[in-house]
């Protein structure tokens, strides 16, 4: 038996799977925002599963982001080379906002007083310059102690070349300071950018001891349940890590939660045969979006999280607040504006009836018809109408507009911001979207996922099996993920092709070693290669996959050959300039056994007997309320074709087709829909 569970901003879904049956359950419960491992828990319970029974638990959780998005993290102090004290602070000198005259830099995570030098040096080849200096370290350490500052960042310079010396700074902390966490810049990331490289540890020294004591909490809750299974939690770069591995480097987790639902999307583009998808994850807080190319999540080497550099491995995901409990208000120039606030588990939208005052995305679904009061969560819940109109009703009284047009225009800004959204992370990468499906899962991810492919041309959405819970879904199938990398700066064509494999073969056994001490046999450990190559002269990299196997000098003309064509995808052109090699890359797989789907009864084609009344859904376009059918799609199976306007519902996720669109019902139950424009053509 496995289980995961996915905990969010208002909902914590919990999935189930028998591995002999392949037949799913999925549950939702409140997120508990004051203690979400009992959210956790109570998930488990709701599912029904005896904890002695279960041999996996995946778990993806934002507590490390939501730390750093809210500043509630540790206090952190950084030690770093005598002269480079303020290489933090200064960072690089672009700005985000360019234009915007009132632009701020965000708050530095470490304050001037807690950051430290120590007399030490080394050169860009790893030399020794400066000795390292022991007795000031010990009177440093003394005086952190003294401060009792709870988390330390070591980052010298050219650290990730030869550690020693951060190696030797932490066996002081080790003597003088043992109770302090400290994380050490190389073995989160061995890459150049003293800059991102000190940020990346900043992060994750600033989340350890929220993200260690949460993992110890939920960890001892488990054993008092008698679960002595795998606890595994999802990695920001795909696929997941252990909890130990998770405690001692945090932030490999940043983005755990949304990475469950890129995993599942690979997962399901093999298994439907759909190598190319787009996906559309709308939760309660929050839309989360990214790309699968050729079956492959889109991975990149360095992120942004609230402009903070992070070097490591991380699903390329656009998040933009445009959630179910995103809140409608109206600007000062008299617009109507939804998010990015919202209104989260506590209060909620209005409709949940805990107190919300404000009208959100799912009031004004509620009131357009596309949601039912009775049957929300499965009927596990209930919604009022009355209180989403009351909500509404201030904004519709200054548009002056009715309650319909302004429901409708909520709809609408938020459809508008995801498919811009979208279009970041598709068209202006050199990618169309004709070339792809949109994914539409999350809680209400099928609500809008029809005219967001409409607006932007593409021609099929797919609704997969267990859309609402589907992020927990994907965290079924996780492999056990360690990522490696070493800078390597050299001429492509001059490179000495014996220390490229010499130094690949040392992070393939770096990777040996940590499978290994997780409990992986040689035969189950899979390793995939990278390099990050560049035109002399330019500063960004491409990243392209190498050979995993012993190279040689006719390697050499290949690897140019791909870069060119990645270069070409990514830039539009490509040059006869010589190319450099920056950085290699490995990652080490531990290969986990993968649940079987179970697969639909085949239909009669015309979902008859899914069939549940009707529904009057009002349209903007018309200005009047259409009649809408409506489905169970539970009774739904394979082959079964549904025509919009329609909408189907399931306990935790509903799917709204308008005229045009053609639903047909694939084998392991996923919602395949054409899209049809305006004009009657396909999209």
């Amino acid at each position: 038996m496995r289980i995961s569970v996915d905990v969010g901003g208002t909902f914590t879904d919990v999935v189930t799977l028998d591995p002999d049956s392949g037949n799913l359950r999925l549950e939702k419960v409140e997120t508990v925002p004051s203690n979400p491992a009992r959210g956790v828990l109570e998930g488990f319970r709701k599912a029904e599963v005896s904890f002695d029974e279960i041999d996996y638990f995946v778990h993806g959780t934002t507590l490390g982001l939501n730390a750093l998005l809210t500043r509630t993290g540790a206090d952190v102090a950084i030690i770093t080379t005598k002269g480079f004290r303020d290489v933090y602070e200064l960072g690089r000198t672009d700005r985000d906002e360019m234009y915007n005259f009132k632009y701020r830099k965000p708050k530095s995570l470490v304050p001037r007083r807690h950051r430290f030098e120590v007399a030490e040096r080394l050169d860009y080849q790893g030399n020794v310059v400066t000795p390292f200096d022991r007795e000031e370290a010990v009177k440093l350490a003394q005086e952190l102690r003294k401060e009792a500052v709870p988390s330390v960042v070591v980052c010298f310079l050219h650290s990730y070349i030869n550690p020693e010396h951060e190696l030797a700074m932490e066996d002081v902390l080790k003597q003088e300071y043992p109770e302090v966490s400290v994380t050490l810049s190389h073995r989160l990331t061995r890459e150049y950018r003293e800059y991102e490289r000190t940020s990346t540890a900043v992060i994750d020294a600033y989340i350890k001891p929220i993200m260690r004591t949460y993992l110890d909490r939920l960890g001892g809750d488990l054993q008092q349940e008698g679960y002595e299974g795998q606890f595994l939690l999802t990695r920001s770069g795909g696929g997941a890590m252990t909890a130990k591995a998770a405690k001692e480097e945090p932030v490999h987790s940043v983005m755990s939660g949304p990475a469950g639902g890129a995993i599942g999307a690979a997962y399901l583009a093999e298994l439907t045969g759909n190598p190319n998808l787009i996906t559309l994850d709308m939760g309660g807080t929050s839309l989360d979006t990214t790309m699968v190319v050729d079956g492959q999540i889109t991975v990149e080497n360095e992120a942004t999280v609230e402009s903070l550099p992070i070097s490591t491995p991380m699903i390329d995901i656009r998040t933009i607040g445009s959630g179910g409990g995103s809140i409608a208000w109206i600007d000062d120039g008299g617009a109507l504006q939804v998010g990015p606030k919202s209104a989260g588990a506590d209060p909620g939208p209005a409709c949940y009836g805990k107190g919300g005052k404000n009208a959100t995305f799912t009031d004004a679904a509620l009131t357009l018809g596309y949601l039912d009061e009775e049957n929300f969560l499965g009927g596990a819940m209930t919604i009022d109408p009355h209180l989403s109109r009351h909500a509404i009703q201030p904004l519709s009284d200054q548009l002056n507009l009715t309650m319909e047009q302004t429901a409708a225009g909520i709809v609408r800004i938020s459809e508008a911001k995801i498919t811009g959204a979208i279009r970041e992370i598709s068209v202006e990468r050199g990618y169309h979207p004709k070339d792809f499906a949109l994914l539409g899962f999350g809680g209400g991810g099928g609500l809008v996922s029809c005219n967001v492919a409409r607006e932007i041309g593409i021609p099929t959405v797919i609704i997969p099996p267990g859309a609402g819970n589907f992020s927990a879904w994907g965290m079924m199938m996780v492999d056990v993920v360690y990522d490696f990398a070493q800078t390597f700066v050299t001429g492509l064509e001059s490179a000495d092709v014996d220390e490229i494999n010499t130094l690949y073969g040392n992070l393939e056994d770096s990777g040996h070693e940590l499978l290994g001490q997780d409990g992986f046999a040689s035969k189950d450990c899979d390793f995939i290669r990278w390099a990050e190559l560049r035109y002399a002269g330019q500063e960004h990299t491409v990243k392209i996959e190498i050979p995993t196997r012993e190279l040689n000098a006719s390697d050499i003309t290949e690897i140019a050959a791909d870069f060119g064509n990645a270069h070409e995808q990514q830039y539009g052109h490509q040059t006869n300039d010589p190319v450099e090699i920056v950085t290699l890359r490995v990652r080490a797989v531990g290969v986990l056994d993968k649940p079987r789907i179970a697969k639909l009864e085949a239909g009669k084609g015309d979902a008859a007997a899914a069939r549940k009344g009707n529904r009057s859904v009002f349209q903007a376009s018309t200005n009047h309320t259409v009649e809408y059918a409506v489905y169970d799609r539970f009774k739904m199976l394979t082959g079964d074709e549904v025509a919009g306007p329609a909408i189907i519902e399931e306990p935790s996720h509903t799917t709204v087709l308008h005229e045009g669109d053609v639903l047909t019902v694939g084998e392991y139950g996923e919602l395949a829909i054409a899209i049809y424009n305006d004009r009657g053509g396909k999209a």
